[in-house]
Parts: structure tokens; C-alpha cells; sequence
């Protein structure tokens, strides 16, 4: 017969040292600026962000909110409420590299749903802020009425996230 035992680390002055485990809410803005090719000048929005933490260097996340991109010369705007799902893992202490895919499900008549892909880097404090940078790329339908060629902002994200 075999008897197992958990195992509990503690630090030096007899704390017990936390593995990570956890469950998160952030709320964040956001705003980017997209290259000179592209058809869309900047873009803001606001999200909702769930994380995961599995371990204290991997997180699952999940993500919705609102964007909306503002096209060159007044030429086209687009709202939609991106959904995506992701992983951020925690390089060195605080700072991540995070990488996120989804659907980006427009408001207006006659738009299309967009695929979404990001990824970027971060760093949270243990005091819940969390600044990020991204680069957020978007291919479009070309069927929609609120078409644009394949494009992408870099974007920068300030956040709080509430420990659950």
C-alpha cells in the first residue's frame, strides 16, 4: 500500500508562498494607431477581461468588449464587439507575452464578422494595474458593407483587474 502526502512550500520566514492558482476581472481601455498603408487611422475601445491563472506563469483568458476603428479622411468607421480567447504566460515575474484569437462581430447593417488575432506584451502588479502593448491584426469579409483590406493596429491597454 501506498500513502500519499501534499506537499506544502513555505518560505524562509514561514509564510506560506502562493502557487499562482487564481481568478481575475480586469476592466481596460485601450487606443492604437495603424500604419500608414492602411485604410483605418486610429481605434479606442474598452474591454472585459477574464484570466485564469493555472499556475503562476500560465493564465487562460477570455475577452470581450467594444472597439470601434476610425478610417482615414472620414472614409469608413467600424464598431464591433470583439470576443476572444487566449494565454498569457508570465516570462519573468510580473511581465507577459499574451496572444489572443477570436471574432470580431460588427453592429452595422450589413457587416461581416472579422477574425481577430493578437499578441503583445505586459506586466501586471501585484497591486492589479496591468499595462500592455499589442499588435491587434483584422481580416475582414469582403462581402461586408463595411469592408476594409487585411489590417492591424498597435495598440496600448490599461487595465485593473479584481482578484476573485
Amino acid at each position: 500500500m501506498t500513502n500519499l502526502h501534499a506537499q506544502t512550500m513555505t518560505t524562509m520566514d514561514g509564510t506560506m508562498m502562493d502557487n499562482g492558482m487564481g481568478f481575475k476581472v480586469g476592466v481596460g481601455i485601450s487606443g492604437g494607431l495603424f500604419r500608414d498603408k492602411s485604410p483605418m487611422d486610429y481605434a479606442y475601445g474598452a474591454d472585459l477581461k477574464l484570466q485564469w491563472d493555472l499556475t503562476k506563469d500560465v493564465a487562460i483568458t477570455a475577452s470581450g468588449g467594444y472597439t470601434k476603428l476610425m478610417g482615414k479622411n472620414n472614409s469608413l468607421d467600424v464598431d464591433f464587439i470583439p470576443a476572444k480567447g487566449g494565454v498569457k504566460v508570465f516570462a519573468i515575474k510580473r511581465m507577459y507575452l499574451a496572444t489572443e484569437a477570436g471574432a470580431g462581430f460588427a453592429i452595422q447593417d450589413g457587416a461581416k464578422t472579422n477574425f481577430i488575432y493578437t499578441g503583445g506584451v505586459g506586466y501586471e502588479w501585484n497591486s492589479g494595474f496591468d499595462i500592455g502593448v499589442r499588435y491587434e491584426g483584422y481580416v475582414n469579409n469582403s462581402s461586408s458593407t463595411t469592408y476594409f483590406r487585411q489590417t492591424g493596429q498597435y495598440a496600448l491597454r490599461l487595465a485593473y483587474n479584481f482578484k476573485l
